[in-house]
């Protein structure tokens, strides 16, 4: 496998919560994993040695298979080569125990037009047993400073508006592993820098961040690890 040069980790480690952590188990172990329909290539064969801890930033030109490569990963598309463990486990979105640990955005986030914007974050809040759904969901929309919209239903967003309502959907429920491609899609400079200020502090808290982005932003401040994909072979170890 060809191992690409502008693939880089920054010097900081993860904190000693995160290093016990990833000395039972690494976030993503990936060996040719690919993906392909027919004679036509969706995702090239990649290779990804990430442990706990460390954020990975995944980049390369449209096409070139970041939301294939996400949807290996969180078990919504099957490898049709190499193989791939994350948190441990195979990919595997209808079993309880991969659901558990790993949470994700890619497309757009199933949303019902009877249910308000909290709501939607209750059901999911109440879903994962969390001790007061209700102050749960609340929490969570206002540290994306988008509380005021709590009673709206979605139909009533701005595009803007329904990227973080879906943001805030994932990041209510607790999970070792987040996954989001292109989370900055839809959202002005002033709501990307506070969406990277929450991504940074659940990275803190020991959250392993996977993310697909065209933002140097996202890049430069969320990506200790970076992977520019190809239609070639390609790689992070």
């Amino acid at each position: 496998m060809n191992r690409p040069t502008g693939s880089r980790r920054r010097d900081s480690g993860p904190t000693d919560s995160q290093a016990r952590t990833a000395d039972a188990v690494s976030a993503i172990r990936a060996d040719g994993l690919g993906v392909s329909t027919g004679d036509f290539t969706l995702l090239s064969p990649t290779d990804i040695s990430l442990d706990i801890g460390h954020n990975l930033v995944i980049g390369g030109d449209n096409g070139s298979g970041k939301t294939t490569l996400l949807s290996a990963l969180t078990g919504l598309l099957s490898p049709t080569q190499g193989t791939v463990t994350v948190c441990g486990l195979a990919p595997d979105d209808r079993k309880s125990e991969f659901r558990a640990a790993v949470t994700g955005l890619i497309g757009r986030a199933p949303i019902s037009r009877e249910l308000t914007v909290a709501e939607h974050l209750v059901a999911i809040a109440m879903s994962w047993s969390l001790r007061e759904p209700h102050t749960a969901a609340m929490r969570q929309l206002e540290e994306l400073e988008i509380d005021f919209l709590a009673e709206r239903f979605a139909h009533e967003l701005s595009s803007g508006q329904t990227q973080l309502m879906q943001l805030a959907m994932v990041l209510v429920r607790p999970a070792q592993l987040l996954v989001l491609d292109e989370p900055e899609q839809r959202l002005d400079s002033t709501r990307l820098d506070l969406l990277i200020t929450v991504l940074e502090k659940r990275s803190q808290n020991g959250t392993t961040l996977v993310l697909a982005s065209h933002s140097q932003k996202v890049i430069d401040r969320l990506g200790e690890e970076y992977l520019p994909l190809t239609r070639d072979a390609t790689g992070l170890s």
